[in-house]
């Protein structure tokens, strides 16, 4: 394939990147800024191509210059886009400022030097940014934990490296060999384009699409009113929080049933019930901890697992938790409503945990606190509770 085809192929690689992206935007509007910054970045790769296609139709250096400062453009793009995805962003004034310092770069060294500029020393500024998008990438919070994550690092560090060896070891390998070495290492630049501009659009794409399923996973997890996991989450989410445990460590499981709670929807009414909710929730997670999992089984029932807890622990937390609710939801600047919990706690240890099992003990001792008058926490008898397999 000769030099020309390959220009043309990465030109319409970069134009139908550009398509996808623009239309993937339009379903992914918490990434819209994200999509349309890499949009526009195929474009200007796009645009590149057809401006160094035709650079000799320029006068002096100006299509060779030109050519590498809308290529510039596009790669500071890619990298404000990869810096958006954490809410960061390169000024536009830091990144107008380069671009230009670029161009004068081109017409301060002269038509002479060319061949040098456009062969090698253009490919540094390119291995730079490709490599701060690719570090920007790896060291993003918010696509850390997403599976293709590594592979559009890989995609862009690669290309870095790419980069980096055709300012620093093709000059080596042209003076040993003869400058026939450039027009090769020129087909290997293209093909490697092409490359990596599908490979980086695949990339970014799966990166927008695998966070909105992880999005749409936790939100299914998720109860709208406490913004605690629901049942589904809790028992998804909780036996993977118990695998990571010491095989012999000691876990706990809190059941509340928050007392009468049909009788303060019925005088208060249900929007002050909703507020009840949200509060024992905010108390919970507060007290419990980043440790704990806490969940809103359904209604007025709620469940906190406590890994690596004790029951004497869970006790002293399940207390402290029934104490504050009380307090807060009474008070004049609170809820101004009486309102109290009950509790039954239960304890495991072992290898493995059968969490439906713990949280039946823990039920069967919720149970029990409300037959004996309610507002108190019971504990689950020995024995009933799930221990090793």
């Amino acid at each position: 394939m000769d030099l020309a085809t390959l220009w043309y192929l990465t030109t319409g690689t970069a134009l139908i990147a550009a398509i996808m992206t623009l239309w993937e935007r339009k379903a992914q509007a918490q990434r819209a800024r994200e999509l349309g910054l890499w949009a526009a970045a195929y474009l200007a790769f796009a645009v590149g191509c057809v401006i160094a296609m035709n650079r000799h139709a320029f006068p002096g250096m100006a299509g060779p210059a030109i050519t590498n400062i809308v290529m510039m453009l596009g790669y500071f793009l890619m990298l404000q886009g990869a810096l958006a995805l954490d809410g960061r962003r390169l000024h536009p004034a830091l990144i107008l400022g380069l671009l230009a310092a670029i161009g004068i770069a081109w017409f301060v060294a002269g038509v002479g030097a060319v061949g040098l500029l456009w062969n090698h020393v253009s490919a540094f500024p390119i291995a730079i940014v490709a490599g701060s998008t690719a570090f920007t990438l790896l060291c993003s919070r918010t696509v850390q934990a997403l599976r293709s994550r590594p592979i559009a690092v890989a995609v862009f560090a690669c290309h870095a490296l790419f980069y980096a060896a055709r300012t620093f070891v093709v000059p080596v390998i042209a003076s040993i060999y003869g400058e026939s070495v450039l027009a090769l290492a020129a087909e290997i630049t293209m093909y490697e384009a092409v490359l990596f501009t599908v490979a980086m659009s695949m990339s970014l794409l799966a990166l927008v699409r695998e966070e909105d399923r992880a999005n749409l996973l936790a939100t299914a997890r998720t109860d709208f009113l406490t913004d605690l996991n629901n049942r589904q989450g809790f028992f998804e989410l909780a036996p993977r929080r118990l695998s990571g445990t010491a095989k012999d460590a000691a876990h706990s499981l809190l059941a509340f049933d928050l007392d009468h709670f049909k009788a303060i929807n019925d005088r208060y009414g249900h929007e002050a019930g909703d507020r009840v909710l949200k509060l024992f929730a905010t108390i919970a997670r507060e007290i419990a901890g980043a440790d704990a999992m806490s969940a809103r089984l359904g209604g007025e029932e709620f469940a906190i697992l406590l890994p690596n807890r004790k029951g004497v622990e869970a006790h002293a937390i399940g207390q402290r938790i029934a104490q504050r609710f009380a307090e807060m939801a009474v008070r004049p600047d609170g809820l101004g409503i009486p309102a109290t919990v009950s509790i039954g706690l239960a304890e495991a240890s072992g290898e493995q945990v059968d969490l439906a099992t713990l949280l039946a003990a823990a039920d069967r001792a919720l149970y029990r606190a409300k037959m004996l008058g309610r507002n108190r926490i019971e504990m689950a008898q020995p024995g009933q509770a799930a221990r090793a397999a």
